[in-house]
């Protein structure tokens, strides 16, 4: 997307945010009925994402040229996953024990919707046999992407190894590449619109601006904590793209088209193709681009992990319950590893959560807690995952072997 037509959509995006708020907040469930336009964009870009992580995948990988790079590549994306991550617990169990967001909390417990109360036995092992599926095409339906990305690296790898077949073959996904991405910039002309659908319904949703403030003030101290953790990651987040990848403040104005998409849509797995644009747009390599990015959509989860931990602790120390030393070191692995199987997309957070609710023992009831107003949190949370596959991109590029 040319540069000047990038800042004017940027404009036109946080209007749409802006009115989006402004409109669910007056006019309440009466925007409900412009959700429509927001499912519409959602859906049109979750259509561009499963060949486009295909393709980018195919193209990036093999790339490389020869395949033993990957394992450079792939030691240091997976490093910096897991350790900005664990940054992001920690973060978020430091202000759930300073604020105390849970303590002499007055609460009735609501009921559990069936899509978490069916994952109450789910646990790592399934998490594990998650990364393969006996069905590529069931899982593409479902946009299932960690089997798709697993099949699509050793399909790559495979690619290498068959000469002057296979450069015809990755010629090919490197046309599928760019075509998708042209699509990517059409789609996000209607960014704005869609954006501001989806802002709007959710909002009229809850009740409008005097219901949602009224469930906001029930939980305010949570809300505080979470936000707090959150706006502290991202600087942890800056500070690394300063000082690591030696990259300043217009990487993150080039990304903030992103930001703002993850705000609306909730689901960093939808803002993918426009996460890979701004990056791009940012100089970063494609081969730290088309690897790391769609990786970074499924298992790289900083605000998830860092929600899950503070919402886990706020659960119990509104049931009075007092976690121990170990209990937290417990929450910390559990939330760290969880955050990997959460999927990207709306409210996976509370899904994975029962992991850790399970591995201290926990009342899964407790996730009634903050149902009001998780769909709040997790627009902010997936904005926090978006800026980190960012940053992890700029990381990655930045110890890239580059071509002579």
């Amino acid at each position: 997307m040319p540069h000047k037509h990038a800042q004017i959509l940027l404009i036109f995006i946080v209007i749409g945010v802006m009115l989006g708020i402004t409109s669910g907040w007056m006019f309440g469930s009466t925007m409900v009925s412009v959700a429509w336009l927001g499912k519409l964009f959602l859906t049109t870009l979750k259509m561009l994402i499963v060949p486009l992580i295909i393709s980018a995948i195919v193209t990036g990988v093999s790339s490389l040229g020869d395949i033993r790079k990957l394992g450079r590549i792939g030691s240091i994306t997976i490093g910096y996953y897991i350790i900005t991550t664990g940054i992001a617990v920690f973060i978020g169990l430091i202000f759930v024990n300073i604020i105390q967001p849970g303590s002499n909390l007055q609460f009735t417990t609501a009921s559990i919707p069936d899509y978490i109360a069916e994952k109450e036995n789910i646990g790592f092992i399934q998490i594990i046999e998650s990364l393969i599926t006996p069905n590529l095409v069931k899982s593409a339906s479902e946009t299932d992407l960690l089997p798709i990305i697993v099949f699509s690296i050793f399909f790559s790898a495979a690619l290498t190894t068959l000469g002057q077949k296979g450069e015809r073959a990755i010629e090919l996904f490197s046309a599928i590449n760019e075509v998708m991405m042209k699509l990517v910039v059409w789609v996000m002309y209607f960014a704005p619109i869609g954006i501001f659908a989806l802002v709007a319904s959710r909002l009229g949703e809850a009740g409008g601006g005097e219901a949602f403030w009224l469930e906001i003030q029930a939980v305010g101290l949570y809300v505080l904590t979470v936000l707090s953790g959150l706006a502290t990651h991202i600087l942890v987040l800056g500070l690394i793209l300063t000082l690591i990848a030696k990259r300043h403040i217009s990487y993150f104005i080039n990304v903030t088209r992103a930001l703002f998409t993850a705000f609306g849509t909730a689901s960093s797995t939808a803002t993918l193709p426009l996460t890979m644009e701004c990056v791009r747009e940012n100089g970063v390599d494609d081969r730290a681009v088309e690897f790391t990015l769609p990786l970074g959509s499924t298992v790289n989860m900083d605000g998830t992990a860092l929600y899950e931990a503070a919402a886990v602790m706020f659960i119990a120390q509104a049931y009075g319950i007092e976690m121990s030393v170990t209990q937290q070191v417990i929450i910390f692995i559990t939330a760290t590893l969880a955050a990997i199987g959460a999927a990207g997309i709306p409210e996976a957070g509370l899904v994975t959560m029962v992991i850790v609710l399970n591995a201290v023992h926990l009342p899964l009831e407790g996730i009634g807690l903050i149902l009001a107003v998780d769909w709040f949190l997790d627009r902010f949370r997936t904005a926090t995952n978006v800026w980190g596959d960012s940053v992890g991109a700029a990381v990655v590029d930045r110890y890239l072997v580059k071509p002579s």
